[in-house]
């Protein structure tokens, strides 16, 4: 699963986390690439400290045996952690999902957690880049939202999974699952226990995040353009 930040991502992956057949891993590139871009994000001494920075050792890990023995493995990637010297032909041995979200949603949640941010840091021209690449199937959070049941029905039919009624719901709190970094962003999705509710009207944006909307959005139209509806 391809998505940017503040895009759904997390309970995309309780969702096929809670159900028995799936082992889930949360961004499992996020240290290789905090280590070699040296890119200034919170907490992250802590999570270079705890997590796997080798991004080889990675590659090797997401081919090798699922965790637990289950059948399907769920893995949250975020395309702009997908750097020069990441490998990324593993993921042509995978099933490939873009998850996307309209920038002006993406912008002013990410704004709230941080003070600045540019293009490279919010990846919708990796993501176009990675659908180019590999293809796949995408599937947009506000369509989640709206329709939980629904699109996650046709997401599963459209990669050939059964659906899971588990799939709608999971437990408050923080998972096992969960990266160390999960402290500072996940605060929503520990109090939820399902997917919230139809998104109103878009956020209004101004300056310097308008502008960075304007350049995100060719990217997300692209996308959406071959949405699952």
């Amino acid at each position: 699963m391809w998505s940017g930040p503040r895009n759904l991502s997390t309970a995309m992956m309780y969702a096929f986390g809670n159900r028995a057949d799936c082992a889930v891993w949360d961004e499992p590139f996020y240290a290789p690439y905090l280590l070699a871009s040296g890119a200034d994000h919170p907490m992250k001494a802590e999570i270079i400290a705890a997590h796997e920075t080798d991004p080889e050792l990675v590659a090797q890990r997401v081919l090798g045996p699922i965790p637990g023995g289950k059948p399907h493995f769920y893995m949250k990637h975020m395309p702009h952690q997908m750097i020069p010297g990441v490998p990324l032909d593993w993921a042509s041995h995978c099933v490939n999902v873009h998850l996307i979200r309209h920038p002006a949603r993406v912008i002013a949640s990410y704004g709230a957690k941080t003070t600045h941010m540019v293009l490279d840091d919010i990846g919708f021209w990796q993501q176009a880049a990675l659908y180019d690449a590999l293809g796949g199937v995408v599937i947009d959070s506000a369509d989640i939202r709206a329709d939980p049941e629904g699109m996650l029905r046709k997401l599963c039919a459209a990669i050939d999974l059964d659906f899971d009624p588990a799939m709608l719901h999971w437990p408050a709190g923080p998972r096992a699952e969960d990266g160390i970094w999960a402290s500072h962003w996940y605060g929503a999705v520990h109090q939820s226990t399902g997917f919230a509710g139809a998104e109103g009207d878009l956020p209004v944006l101004a300056g310097e995040a308008a502008a960075l909307c304007a350049q995100a959005l060719p990217f997300y139209e692209k996308l959406a353009a071959v949405r699952l509806t």
